[in-house]
């Protein structure tokens, strides 16, 4: 709300009561924390594929079926003779099966039944466990800890937070435009079947949060020899009055002492229907205060 006195438009912030919660936001992708190709044992055939992207397997999980060369060429030869050659060479010649080495997620499926391979490729790739690697600025680095509480917000999912907690905190930074961040390791506590390796994701680094505190936008609030200062309406005057303040988010901050709730602080604004220049980096710009004069308005 706005309020014009004496040619000086003054904007009311009142002081309310609130909850206050501080956090950091950053982007990231979201990224295998470990990511392993399976390869075939041996050059051959696929027989079988027992799993597709997305399943979660065991350590030791058998997750396909292959022949190989020489076993591929002796049962396309025993199909050429019948059932019962079939049936005799799957017993004298077994399948060798592919293994999954760990315990995690199928997230790259790159065979099909029939298909040749070598033992060189990879058939499948696989993570233990999916975390997003968010990018924070070395300004703000110095408030994430390990174990700190944050949220993902997926850019494909906008409507769904994914709770988490930071995992690994880099030691070195990165630089790209002259711009230094760190990477942060932010591990959800539950993964989400529809979180995929590659997406975008926003973190928000939980700080710290108050509940029912004063509250004061701090827009309100100036700086006066290195205190925090508000103005106010004193008996229709205006008047500084010094307060301590708590946390802040940038847009609200919380007051520990010099106003109560429903007090409303004052702040000059810009009024280009006054006369006479007016400074824009001065709290009041060049206009006196109410109850002290003013410059008139031009007709």
């Amino acid at each position: 709300m706005t309020r014009q006195k004496n040619n000086t438009l003054w904007a009311e912030y009142p002081v309310t009561r609130g909850d206050l919660d501080i956090r950091i936001l950053a982007t990231g992708t979201v990224q295998p924390e470990n990511r392993l190709e399976i390869k075939a044992p041996i050059a051959g055939r696929i027989d079988e594929v027992l799993i597709k992207e997305g399943t979660v397997v065991r350590k030791g999980q058998i997750i396909a079926w292959m022949s190989s060369t020489e076993r591929a060429a002796m049962m396309d030869s025993a199909r050429a003779r019948g059932p019962e050659e079939v049936t005799r060479w799957e017993e004298l010649y077994r399948r060798t099966p592919i293994i999954s080495p760990l315990a995690g997620t199928i997230i790259l499926r790159n065979v099909e039944p029939g298909q040749t391979i070598t033992n060189s490729e990879a058939i499948f790739a696989m993570s233990d466990r999916l975390t997003v690697k968010a990018q924070v600025d070395e300004t703000d680095i110095a408030k994430i800890q390990l174990k700190q509480k944050a949220e993902i917000t997926l850019d494909a999912y906008p409507e769904t937070q994914i709770p988490a907690l930071v995992d690994q905190i880099a030691f070195e930074a990165k630089t790209v435009n002259n711009v230094t961040t760190y990477l942060v390791d932010v591990l959800p506590t539950s993964t989400p079947e529809f979180m995929r390796a590659g997406m975008t994701a926003n973190v928000n680094f939980h700080l710290a949060s108050k509940k029912d505190v004063l509250l004061l936008p701090s827009e309100a609030l100036r700086l006066i020899d290195g205190k925090s200062t508000v103005a106010i309406t004193v008996n229709g005057t205006v008047e500084d009055r010094e307060v301590t303040v708590g946390l802040s988010d940038g847009k609200k901050s919380e007051v520990l002492a010099g106003l109560k709730e429903g007090d409303v602080a004052l702040r000059a604004e810009l009024n280009s229907a006054a006369s006479g220049s007016k400074n824009p980096f001065s709290p009041f710009g060049n206009s006196r205060r109410p109850g002290s004069g003013g410059s008139r308005r031009k007709n």
